[in-house]
């Protein structure tokens, strides 16, 4: 891949589900080393564009591309191979499991030295994952819970992490202390694209952004440019960001 070239990129991408189009004609890029957050109010197509660059779902029109690559000849596990790991919402973390067995299912391909090698990276990065290795996951908070969706994500060494909803049901103080590991993520060389319920904190974390209505782009540009459009202060900020 050239490095004047968009490490993803979305042509005129569509997505049905029967003869509901939930995104459609979107075309975005996201470059190397970004974070990219992507608006919008529920029911705009975030979590379906973010599904269909993860290969669980595919488009009904258009072309994704990644590392120069069309994503249409791949699985989603053939997806995360290539680069691309993503967090759902929810964090579809395996409850009955321990801390170490979630981890271990995201390195589940690596040999034993690699596979212990990314854990002790992600225990660094998360400590309280080190301290409560030995525990089910469904005895974690829910800040907790988030850690271990992301650092089980990160076991796969993604180019691009797909995010969605990280501080959903979070406390203040637990969303600040996990958007800073967000920002340890993006200074270690991950590109990153957010989609955040919180619009003020998503924008104040990314450099671009780009905003869903209806499953249609409707507004995109740096990250400062979008929090100044009157537009988006009224529908995701708040009146007051316009005073």
């Amino acid at each position: 891949m050239s490095a004047s070239a968009p490490l993803l990129a979305l042509d005129a991408v569509s997505i049905a589900y029967g003869r509901t189009l939930a995104v459609q004609d979107l075309s975005l890029e996201i470059w190397p080393g970004e974070v990219v957050t992507l608006l919008g109010a529920n029911g705009a197509g975030k979590t379906s564009t973010l599904r269909c660059i993860s290969g669980l779902l595919r488009p009904s029109a258009g072309a994704i591309t990644f590392a120069g690559q069309s994503l249409s000849r791949f699985s989603a596990a053939q997806i995360v191979r290539h680069g691309i790991s993503h967090v759902p919402e929810g964090r579809r973390i395996f409850p009955r499991l321990s801390i170490r067995e979630n981890l271990d299912l995201g390195g589940f391909a690596l040999p034993r030295l690699e596979l212990e090698r990314r854990i002790a990276s992600i225990y660094e990065m998360f400590p309280v994952l080190s301290e409560r290795a030995a525990q089910y996951a469904a005895t974690l908070s829910g800040g907790e819970q988030q850690m271990l969706a992301i650092g089980r994500a990160l076991m796969a060494s993604p180019k691009l992490l797909l995010l969605d909803e990280p501080s959903l049901g979070l406390a203040p103080l637990v969303v600040e202390a996990l958007f800073d590991r967000i920002e340890d993520i993006r200074n270690s060389g991950v590109t990153l694209l957010l989609v955040e319920q919180n619009a003020r904190l998503a924008l104040d974390t990314a450099d671009r952004a780009y905003v869903l209505e209806c499953g249609r782009l409707v507004c995109s540009g740096a990250a400062a440019e979008v929090a100044a459009d009157p537009a988006v202060q009224r529908a995701y900020l708040g009146d007051d960001a316009a005073e």
